[in-house]
């Protein structure tokens, strides 16, 4: 048998060969990454920077109509039962006159950020959503369903991560006559009120009207594409103009209630001044009694400028985007 010296140094080389081992590991470079995973990458980026370009566009040039959809969709009835907004026209010019016509952008930068990141994750998630569903069969073969449901994943999960920017432009929107009102300052009073959760108030509504809008926007958007390029169309600015306003419009009809509910349950967030004297405690709630006490039409108030805003931005917006796409990417989506 060995003795005390022997399993001494046996014991000293096993020590100094593990210590070899490591310093080889902690000098050895990380492995490359495989071209597939890199290109996947690449165009993930891409698709996020394209979308990103697109939502800013669409977002600066519909952001007026957007305004005075919100504030439709949140007045009540004066003292003498008429309404201060009569019609889409008529508040943005209401707007301009009596609180100036940078009014009329106000919000713009909690909108932009929302926008941006909200619609550039949509769009990085949309392709590889949309083929799990699918798949993995051919862009041709994916059926109208699939696109639909892979564009409403996308929605959901991206607002879910950005309500927060929601809320803040909806409260800084109902804001009447507060010139100069800060991003932050409105952050900041909805945080002393009520908290982290005060900025995820009205995700609910807001997770299915994006869910909704996105399934219809996207979804349809590359249905309509498709079956445009199918009848002869050529894959360029027509083809991306017609598919944008066929998407639109069927995402203002199905999105506009869930809107309405979730522009009113956000201007509550955390104590928000609002000219409502109701309350809501949820989404339910809200869905019950704005019929019961407004009537059902009470549910598409601010459609007009909704849809409006709906088919400007998702025209201007897939425009952008596609060109954006082309000059990124070497191709259209």
């Amino acid at each position: 048998p060995a003795g005390p010296r022997s399993w001494q140094e046996a014991l000293l080389r096993c020590w100094s060969a593990m210590h070899r081992g490591s310093s080889v590991l902690r000098e050895a470079p990380p492995p490359e990454p495989t071209p597939a995973k890199a290109a996947a990458a690449s165009t993930a980026a891409q698709r996020f920077a394209a979308a990103a370009m697109g939502a800013g566009a669409a977002e600066m040039c519909t952001l007026p109509i957007d305004i005075a959809k919100v504030r439709l969709q949140m007045q009540a009835p004066l003292p003498d039962g008429s309404l201060r907004y009569t019609g889409f026209l008529q508040a943005v010019l209401r707007v301009a006159n009596e609180e100036g016509v940078s009014a009329l952008w106000r919000g713009l930068q909690p909108a932009l950020l929302r926008q941006v990141s909200y619609t550039g994750l949509s769009f990085v998630l949309y392709e590889p959503v949309r083929n799990f569903y699918s798949g993995g069969v051919p862009k041709e073969d994916i059926s109208f369903y699939q696109r639909v449901l892979a564009g409403g994943t996308a929605g959901g999960v991206s607002i879910l991560a950005m309500n927060p920017t929601d809320v803040v432009k909806t409260q800084m929107q109902t804001a009447r006559g507060s010139a100069g009102l800060k991003m932050t300052d409105v952050g900041s009073a909805v945080w002393r009120s009520a908290g982290i959760s005060g900025f995820w108030r009205g995700w609910q509504p807001n997770v299915a009207r994006c869910f909704i809008g996105n399934a219809c926007e996207i979804g349809c958007y590359d249905e309509a594409k498709m079956r445009l390029q199918a009848s002869g169309v050529p894959d360029g600015p027509l083809a991306h103009f017609g598919a944008s306003g066929i998407a639109g419009v069927v995402s203002a009809v199905f999105s506009t209630p869930v809107d309405v509910v979730k522009t009113r349950l956000m201007a509550q967030a955390g104590g928000g001044k609002t000219e409502l004297q109701v309350n809501y405690t949820g989404v339910v709630d809200c869905f019950v009694r704005m019929p019961r006490l407004e009537g059902i039409s009470s549910l598409y108030k601010g459609f007009w400028p909704l849809a409006s805003r709906k088919v400007f931005w998702t025209i201007a917006y897939f425009l952008t985007y596609e060109q954006a796409s082309k000059l990124l990417r070497g191709s259209y989506s």
